[in-house]
């Protein structure tokens, strides 16, 4: 049986969440392009928010510093919404918009209390996880995988549309629906009540990201 509608505590920065396409940085799925200039094209194709995701394993501390410093002057620039994925201090370094918990990452609520003036995200894979971040103060959460996906390492199984769908019946907080989301299945997402979705190697890792972007934002309604 599904749960009344709830609605979360107010803040002041939910309702600068944006609704359109959510796009995540990530040079492994980039074709040999840098994060940099992968993001610089997607700011001038019109993507609305962009995470940056990448791993200590992958990259150091100072590498990843030296590139959300660039990334941030592109988005402060375009007045696109900047969100660092798991790496608080960055965040707090570049003065990004936002930063985004996985359920093994750092708690939300203690999170906020070192930024409460930055947007939180979470990624929630079922009902408990989701009234759990909004218990917590996460002011939108990630919906999700939707389908299988392969951008992440040790991720959990496709939640399908049953979730996607409890969420939009159950809470008012935005989310961002994603994993394995590709503009094959984008209507389907769509259609069910995501506002604001996530395609990875969809847009990253597309020859014309330009044109792939405009694509999505066709299919979408934008």
């Amino acid at each position: 049986m599904m749960n009344k509608k709830r609605t979360s505590e107010p803040s002041s920065v939910r309702h600068i969440f944006p609704e359109g396409i959510y796009g995540i940085l990530g040079e492994k799925f980039s074709l040999g392009r840098s994060n940099v200039d992968v993001a610089r094209q997607m700011v001038d194709a019109g993507v609305d928010i962009l995470q940056y995701r990448e791993k200590v394993k992958d990259k150091s501390f100072k590498n990843m510093l030296e590139e959300c410093i660039k990334i941030r002057k592109i988005t402060r620039k375009a007045g696109v919404r900047f969100v660092i994925n798991d790496h608080v201090a960055i965040a707090m370094m570049v003065n990004a918009d936002g930063i985004h918990q996985g359920q093994d990452d750092l708690p939300v609520k203690e999170v906020k209390k070192l930024v409460p003036h930055m947007m939180i995200g979470c990624s929630t894979h079922n009902p408990d996880q989701a009234k759990k971040a909004i218990e917590d103060g996460a002011d939108y959460i990630g919906v999700g995988p939707i389908f299988t996906t392969r951008t992440k390492e040790d991720v959990c199984d496709a939640v399908g549309f049953e979730y996607l769908e409890h969420v939009v019946a159950s809470y008012d907080i935005p989310f961002v629906a994603i994993g394995g989301i590709k503009r094959g299945n984008l209507k389907d997402v769509v259609s069910r009540g995501a506002k604001t979705v996530c395609l990875v190697t969809e847009i990253i890792g597309a020859k014309n990201i330009e044109q792939r972007i405009k694509e999505i934002k066709d299919i979408i309604g934008e």
